[in-house]
């Protein structure tokens, strides 16, 4: 397919997304209802400033019109997820391999028993976790907070942090930050 047939699509499906006529469109963008369906039809192409008229009518913009990515990815299976495991043996499992691009980050970490994460400096943000196995001792500046199973715990990053395994066994804890910090 031709490049004017793809734009032309684009614009027709656009159109008809919101509902408008080719006249309607014509009238909010000062072209003819002729011109409209011959771009439509990709048998004429538009200037970049007539097609750019065209989108904003549409509302829409130049950017997302030919932003061609495809659907982003909703579910993630353990195979797309990426994990490090340090020398103690606790491990951070991101959860949205590309959570890094996005508002917020989710994690599993798994601490071994009696051992911790590495404090974690002031930043802005905020997190949450829930504790799914064991128990953790929640560090946040001079307070220790001991969170079990099925506790959860949310603060804003403005004081020093960590987590260490609190019991006897093993600790997973699902944490989400934001904005994405690990």
């Amino acid at each position: 397919m031709k490049l004017e047939e793809q734009i032309g699509n684009k614009i027709k499906n656009l159109r008809n997304q919101n509902g408008l006529t080719q006249q309607e469109l014509a009238d909010r963008s000062d072209l003819t209802k002729g011109f409209i369906s011959q771009v439509e039809r990709g048998f004429t192409a538009p200037s970049v400033a007539t097609l750019a008229d065209i989108i904003e009518c549409l509302g829409s913009n130049l950017a997302d019109f030919f932003n061609d990515d495809e659907d982003p990815q909703i579910v993630y299976r353990p195979e797309d997820c990426f994990e490090k495991v340090d020398k103690a043996g606790n491990c951070v499992r991101w959860l949205v391999p590309t959570a890094q691009k996005n508002q917020m980050e989710p994690i599993l970490v798994t601490l071994r028993p009696k051992e911790n994460m590495p404090f974690d400096k002031p930043h802005e943000g905020e997190e949450f976790g829930y504790v799914l196995e064991g128990s953790v001792k929640l560090y946040f500046g001079e307070k220790v907070h001991i969170a079990e199973k099925g506790d959860s715990f949310y603060y804003s990053a403005t004081k020093r942090h960590k987590l260490e395994a609190a019991g006897r066994n093993e600790a997973k804890v699902l944490w989400v930050s934001t904005p994405p910090s690990f």
